[in-house]
């Protein structure tokens, strides 16, 4: 695999690499293995709502809003 980087992310790479003992190349896999698991875990979450919404498991936004104010509200009150 071949990748293209900008020359300002190139070089942040090399300092990294030198401050850390590390190649290069294994920075680059471990950037690339947590951006890979990252956006599969937002997949995962935005496919988990799909099937929710089909499901019928949702609040209505309104309903939503007035349980999290509720929420802050009770939270003011006791730090009053």
């Amino acid at each position: 695999m071949t990748i293209r980087l900008a020359a300002e992310t190139k070089r942040k790479l090399e300092r990294l690499a030198a401050n850390t003992r590390r190649s290069k190349s294994f920075l680059a896999a471990e950037a690339v293995s947590a951006y890979v698991e990252r956006e599969l875990a937002i997949i995962d979450g935005v496919q988990r709502g799909l099937v929710d919404v089909e499901a019928g498991r949702v609040i209505p936004h309104d309903a939503a809003m007035a349980e999290v104010q509720a929420v802050i509200d009770t939270a003011k009150s006791g730090k009053a």
